[in-house]
């Protein structure tokens, strides 16, 4: 009795002391995550070494095509989800809730994406960083004839690409910061109101 005893509590430290150590590992993982939040250009610099890297994988093994694909749908999805509003006009214009200004007299309402810029980058990390392990299993290395596949994922890309556009032009919204006025807030009237005192 007493040694199934012993044995039970041995192994409810193997467990405690494996479910500790990942808590440690994820806790880790989560700090290198928040700091990088900010350092937006750093970390598509680290995408795009990734995708190099899973790119020469693929171009030295000559296969785990399917498993590209694949990845190039995920990627399909992810960038709609990226360009898309977190609120769909489409589905409020019936519902009559809030949608986005069309006219110049509409009360500004920002872009706000239903996926966000962090969790995109996370997302497309992962997913290169998933298929990259999967070209070390031979079980996934499908053969076929990769053109086929990368012109019907091209159909793909550009169909969705343009019903994504239409959608933009119809409800006048563009997903991208680039070229926008910029406000600075309460800085510039503070800076009077200070000038105002020392008069």
């Amino acid at each position: 009795m007493m040694n199934v005893g012993a044995g039970t509590a041995s192994g409810d430290d193997g467990s405690s002391a494996v479910s500790q150590w990942s808590f440690t590992v994820w806790r880790q993982y989560q700090h290198i995550l928040d700091k990088s939040t900010p350092l937006v250009l750093r970390r598509w610099i680290f995408f795009s070494i990734v995708v190099l890297i899973y790119a020469l994988r693929v171009y030295l093994v000559q296969g785990f095509y399917i498993i590209t694909y694949g990845l190039g749908i995920y990627i399909i999805q992810l960038l709609i989800a990226f360009l898309s509003p977190q609120v769909d006009p489409e589905i409020h214009e019936l519902s009559d809730g809030p949608t986005l200004p069309t006219r110049g007299s509409d009360e500004f309402r920002p872009f706000v994406r239903r996926l966000p810029e962090f969790k995109f980058w996370h997302s497309l990390t992962k997913g290169f960083f998933i298929a990259f392990v999967l070209t070390f299993f031979s079980a996934f290395d499908v053969p076929v004839f990769w053109p086929i596949l990368l012109f019907y994922w091209f159909v793909l890309f550009v169909s969705t690409m343009k019903r994504q556009i239409m959608h933009m032009v119809k409800y006048k919204y563009v997903p991208f910061t680039f070229g926008k006025q910029r406000y600075t807030g309460k800085k510039g009237a503070s800076s009077s109101e200070d000038a105002l005192l020392v008069q």
